[in-house]
């Protein structure tokens, strides 16, 4: 087992100062880089009564501006990510391009994986931490990584941006 005290310890003193969306968020991107590993990261707010999802933070704000809302679809990845509160995981970007109308964009970002984490607090889905990177990436071992490291994480840094 790997040792993520030191990127835990960092995450624990910027979480700690942070105030707003991007501080929050930007610590818990900061450990996802040094345990897990991401080239795109990005949380989407979910807004289920208003059925819309809205980019809240992005690594990469020139491709992925975090403004606006957009539409839930009711689909594949819905069942998965908000019925069952399961993570959403595709390992190529044909599997992606099931899903992801924007497929074409993710794969000129060099990213052709892609794990969705749902992030839920109080029995309610708030939110997805998105984690994107090469072809292949996020293997079995790696999602549960992100199981055991970066999920509880999520949760705070969703309730101090919410502050």
């Amino acid at each position: 087992m790997t040792d993520h005290s030191q990127a835990i310890a960092t995450f624990d003193a910027a979480i700690a100062q942070a105030k707003g969306v991007d501080q929050a968020f930007a610590a818990l991107q900061a450990l996802t880089e040094a345990t897990v590993g991401v080239k795109l990261f990005t949380y989407m707010s979910v807004d289920m009564q208003a059925e819309v999802a809205r980019r809240a933070y992005t690594s990469d704000p020139a491709n992925y501006p975090a403004s606006g809302t957009k539409p839930i679809r009711y689909d594949s990845w819905f069942d998965i990510v908000h019925k069952q509160r399961q993570y959403f995981v595709a390992n190529t970007i044909a599997d992606i391009a099931k899903v992801f109308p924007d497929y074409e964009l993710i794969d000129s970002l060099g990213c052709q994986s892609v794990v969705n984490m749902p992030v839920v607090i109080g029995g309610a889905l708030i939110g997805t931490v998105n984690m994107l990177h090469v072809d292949g990436y996020y293997t079995p071992e790696r999602v549960q990584m992100i199981r055991d490291v970066i999920a509880v994480p999520a949760k705070l840094a969703a309730l101090v941006a919410a502050n």
